[in-house]
C-alpha cells in the first residue's frame, strides 16, 4: 500500500473507530506497528501501513506480532499491535511476562471484541486481560474517543511503564463519526539499555518484580478516581443510575437521556470511589456492560448494592430495545410498544462462498467421499459445513484442526475403527498455528489426511496478504513459502505430499481417496488463489442449454451460488422410485468460467457462454443501436 498524505491538523474527518485508531498512532509517533489480520481489527493496520514515517507488518500471528512491538518498546520507541479478542489468547503468553518487564517505550494493544458475534467463535470478553494481566483498560464509545484514547495510552503507557489495552468492539471498529486530527509527533527512543534483572525473566529475576506490579496496580487504581476519562453525568430523574463503557454508554445516553450516568472510560482498575458516588445521588444503580457482568461482580465484592446481568442480558449488545424493556419492568411500569417488534420475514440467505472458490471442489469432493471425519478450521473454508457440502464435523480455533484430528485418529473406538480422518486447514491459518500440529501429528505417527488449502491469502478478512503468496503488506516483493518443501521438512514423507488443482476435480478425488487409506499422515496441497485478489484471472462464463437440462442437481451440489435453481420438479424412476428435479441456470455476469459446474454435469448441459450481439437498425441518418 502507497503512502497516503494524511489530512492536516484540525480537520474533522469522517472516521471508523479502526481508522481512528490509526491516524492517533500515527500521530503519536508510532515507530513500529504489527498485527495479524481479524475482524474486526483488520483495518487498523491497513490503514497504517498507508501512513508515512512508521513500520509496520503482518505477522504470522498474534503472539508474533506482540512480540515484535515489545521489542521495540525495550528499546524505547513507541510501539502498536493490534488484533481481534481470540488473538489474545494466542498473544497472552507474552502478555503475562510483560506484565512483569513492563516497558520503556509506550506500547497499546488494541484489542477488538466481536459483541453479537458477528464473525467469531465466541463472544469472549476482553476486559478480564486488565485483571489477569494487571494492566490498564481504556474503552472508547466513538471514533473521537478512540483517537483520543490512543493518544493517552501513550502517554499512560511511558508514564507507568506499562502496556496500555484499548478495548474496542464491533460498533466502535466499524461505525463512522467525526473525528477532530492532530499532527503527528516527534518521538525519538533511547535505544535498548541492556538490564538482565528487568527484561530476562527468570524466576529469581521475575519474584522481584511482582511487587513492583501490585505497586502499580495501586498507582493506577488512585490515578482512575482521578482521571477525566471516568466523570459523572447528572440527570433529574435519580429513580436509577448507571455505570457503562463503551458502546454501553451511548445506548443509556440514548435511552435514558435523563438519568445519572457514570461513564468509564479508564475502566481498569474500576473507580470504586466514583461507583459510591453515584449509588448516593441515586435509588438503584444498574451495571450496563458488553457481555460479562465484571464490573458489576467487583462492585458487589465492594459491597455496593448494584444490580446487572439479574436484568440483562449475558451475550450481545444492549442497545435501547434491551435496555428499555429492562429497566421498565425493574421500576414496574408498562414495557415501551416500540419494542414489541414482530419479527421480520426474511428470505433466509445463509453464508456461502463466493462464485468459482478455489474450496468449492475441495467440500464438493469431501461431501462424495464416505466414511471421513473432517476436523476444520478458521477462515472461508469454515463455510464447507454448511449446505450443500455438510463437510465439515469441527471447528475450535486457529490451528485447531491439525491436533483435533490426531486426537480423533488415537482416540478411536470401535465405532470409529473403519473411519478416515482428515483435517482441512488455509495457507494463513497453516502459518498462523498449524505447523506445530502438523509436527506433532507427524512425530507421533499419526494416521491423518491434511488438506491444505492454499488460496494465496487471508480470505476471510479481505485477502491480505501473508508469507505464503510472496507480498508484504505494502504489496511489495517478499520471500514466499513453499508450503511442500515446508510439510516435507516438517517430516512429511515426500511420496505423500500432493499439490492438486481444486478446479480438476477426478483428479482432486483420486488424490483424496487414494490418500485416505493410507494410515499415514498425508497432505494434499490445492494450489489455486482466491477469487478476490489480483492473482484470479476470470475465464470465459458458462451457461445452461435449457433443452439438455435434465434436472438432476449435480451441478447444484458443488455449492457454487452463480447458478440458480428456476424450478423444480419430479420424476418416477423404472423401478418406482420417485426423485427430486431442480432445472437451473448460471449468471453469466458473475460465472468466472472455472468449469466445476460442468464437471458433475451428466448430460453435458452447461457450455461456454455465447453473449447475444446486439442489433443495429440502420435509420437515414446513420446507425443506432
Amino acid at each position: 500500500m502507497a503512502a497516503v498524505m494524511p489530512v492536516p491538523a484540525a480537520s474533522r474527518v469522517l472516521m471508523s473507530g479502526n481508522e481512528a485508531v490509526a491516524r492517533a498512532v500515527w500521530e503519536a509517533g508510532v515507530k513500529v506497528a504489527a498485527a495479524y489480520p481479524g475482524t474486526p481489527s483488520t483495518e487498523m493496520l491497513e490503514v497504517i501501513s498507508g501512513y508515512p514515517d512508521l513500520y509496520a507488518e503482518w505477522s504470522v500471528n498474534e503472539k508474533v506480532s506482540l512480540e515484535v512491538a515489545i521489542g521495540c518498546a525495550y528499546t524505547g520507541s513507541r510501539a502498536f499491535c493490534c488484533m481481534k479478542h481470540v488473538g489474545m489468547n494466542v498473544a497472552s503468553d507474552a502478555l503475562m511476562t510483560l506484565t512483569l518487564t513492563g516497558v520503556v517505550g509506550g506500547l497499546v494493544i488494541a484489542i477488538a471484541d466481536d459483541v453479537g458475534l458477528s464473525s467469531s467463535q465466541n463472544e469472549q470478553d476482553s476486559r478480564y486481560w486488565g485483571r489477569f494481566a494487571h494492566v490498564p483498560v481504556l474503552e472508547p464509545a466513538d471514533s473521537q474517543e478512540a483517537y483520543a484514547m490512543t493518544l493517552y495510552g501513550y502517554e499512560l503507557s511511558e508514564r507507568f511503564q506499562v502496556p496500555v489495552i484499548l478495548r474496542m468492539t464491533t460498533r466502535i471498529n466499524h461505525v463512522k463519526s467525526l473525528v477532530t486530527v492532530g499532527e503527528r509527533g516527534e518521538h525519538v527512543g533511547a535505544g535498548f539499555r541492556k538490564e538482565p534483572a528487568r527484561f530476562v525473566m527468570v524466576p529469581g529475576n521475575a519474584g522481584k518484580r511482582i511487587p513492583l506490579m501490585f505497586k502499580r496496580d495501586g498507582e493506577l487504581r488512585a490515578l482512575a478516581e482521578t482521571c477525566e476519562l471516568n466523570f459523572i453525568e447528572n440527570g433529574a430523574d435519580r429513580r436509577v443510575g448507571f455505570i457503562a463503557s463503551g458502546p454501553a454508554y451511548m445506548h443509556v445516553k440514548e435511552s435514558f437521556p435523563n438519568a445519572p450516568v457514570l461513564k468509564l472510560g479508564f475502566s481498569s482498575p474500576v473507580p470504586f470511589g466514583k461507583c459510591r458516588e453515584l449509588a448516593a445521588l441515586v435509588d438503584q444503580v444498574v451495571v450496563v456492560e458488553e457481555v460479562e457482568p465484571l464490573v458489576e461482580t467487583e462492585l458487589k465484592a465492594q459491597g455496593l448494592k448494584v444490580i446487572g446481568k439479574e436484568i440483562l442480558p449475558v451475550q450481545g449488545e444492549l442497545s435501547p430495545n434491551v435496555l428499555r424493556p429492562a429497566i421498565a419492568r425493574l421500576l414496574g411500569e408498562p414495557v415501551p410498544e416500540t419494542t414489541r417488534l414482530a419479527p421480520l420475514q426474511v428470505f433466509p440467505r445463509p453464508p456461502t462462498m463466493c462464485v468459482a472458490c478455489p474450496h468449492l471442489g475441495v467440500y464438493y469432493t469431501l461431501s462424495q467421499v464416505r466414511n471421513l471425519n473432517i476436523s476444520g478450521d478458521i477462515g472461508c473454508y469454515t463455510l464447507g459445513a454448511g449446505h450443500p457440502w455438510n463437510a465439515l464435523d469441527t471447528c475450535v480455533s486457529m490451528g485447531a484442526s491439525m491436533g483435533v484430528a490426531l486426537g480423533m485418529d488415537k482416540g478411536r473406538g470401535e465405532a470409529d475403527k473403519d473411519k478416515r480422518v482428515v483435517a482441512v486447514i488455509g495457507d494463513s491459518t497453516f502459518l498462523h498455528m498449524g505447523m506445530q500440529g502438523l509436527l506433532d501429528m507427524v512425530y507421533n505417527k499419526g494416521n491423518v489426511t491434511v488438506l491444505l488449502l492454499d488460496n494465496r491469502a487471508v480470505g476471510m478478512t479481505g485477502g491480505q496478504d501473508n508469507p505464503g503468496n510472496g507480498r508484504d503488506i505494502h504489496g511489495e516483493e517478499a520471500p514466499r513459502v513453499d508450503f511442500a518443501k515446508l510439510v516435507s521438512a516438517l517430516g512429511v514423507k515426500d511420496e505423500r505430499i500432493h499439490t492438486v488443482n481444486p478446479y480438476e476435480l477426478p483428479v482432486l478425488f483420486r488424490t483424496i481417496r487414494d490418500e485416505v487409506k493410507v494410515p499415514d499422515v498425508s497432505v494434499i496441497i490445492t494450489d489455486q488463489p482466491c477469487v478476490l485478489i489480483k492473482d484470479y484471472h476470470k475465464l470465459k462464463p458458462f451457461e445452461v442449454i435449457d433443452d439438455k437440462c435434465t434436472g438432476c442437481g449435480n451441478c447444484i451440489d458443488v455449492g457454487c451460488p452463480a447458478i440458480h435453481v428456476t424450478r423444480r420438479g419430479k420424476e418416477v424412476k423404472a423401478s418406482g422410485r420417485e426423485v427430486d428435479l431442480a432445472f437451473v441456470r448460471i449468471e453469466t455476469s458473475v460465472c468466472t468460467g472455472c468449469g466445476l459446474c460442468v464437471q458433475p454435469c451428466a448430460p453435458k448441459a452447461i457450455v461456454h457462454h455465447v453473449p447475444t450481439s446486439p442489433i443495429r437498425l440502420m435509420t437515414k441518418g446513420g446507425c443506432a443501436a
